[in-house]
């Protein structure tokens, strides 16, 4: 199964505009460089077990928009990578590789009232099973816009 990357965003700090940017550089153990949770400034550091990476599948967004009329292309979904072609619940478990770094499924990434707050009602229930994935960086690189994602 093999995807790419469609959009990337990433903020740097707890609530501030996701900002759509064309590559990130990963850093092992922590995420995004300049990333809010790398970064230590997150809203939930501290407070619950941080994602280093989120991923979320454009599909999934496609159909938020046309079923529930909200607003989530420019980053109103508060995750960092928007995937394309593949089904991120079947990286369960494993490794994949994206551009020059290689990620590892870490858990389900569900959405909080947070995201709610920052953007507008119904937000959390339309993400509710569609919320994406969190990843560990395995092994550290660039990540662009177009990359493929490919087991690893």
């Amino acid at each position: 199964m093999k995807g790419m990357v469609e959009e990337i965003y990433l903020a740097p700090a707890g609530s501030a505009a996701m900002e759509q940017v064309a590559e990130i550089k990963t850093v092992e153990g922590c995420g995004i460089a300049g990333d809010r949770y790398c970064e230590g400034t997150g809203y939930w550091t501290g407070l619950d077990y941080v994602c280093e990476i989120t991923l979320i599948p454009a599909e999934h967004l496609d159909y938020i928009e046309h079923e529930h009329g909200l607003r989530v292309k420019n980053g109103e979904h508060r995750r960092n990578i928007v995937t394309r072609g593949i089904d991120l619940d079947s990286m369960c478990g494993k490794r994949f590789r994206i551009g020059e770094a290689v990620l590892e499924y870490d858990r389900p990434r569900p959405p909080c009232q947070h995201v709610q707050d920052l953007t507008e009602p119904g937000m959390t229930h339309a993400l509710k099973g569609r919320g994406g994935i969190c990843a560990r960086v395995v092994k550290a690189g660039t990540i662009r816009v177009t990359d493929a994602i490919e087991p690893e």
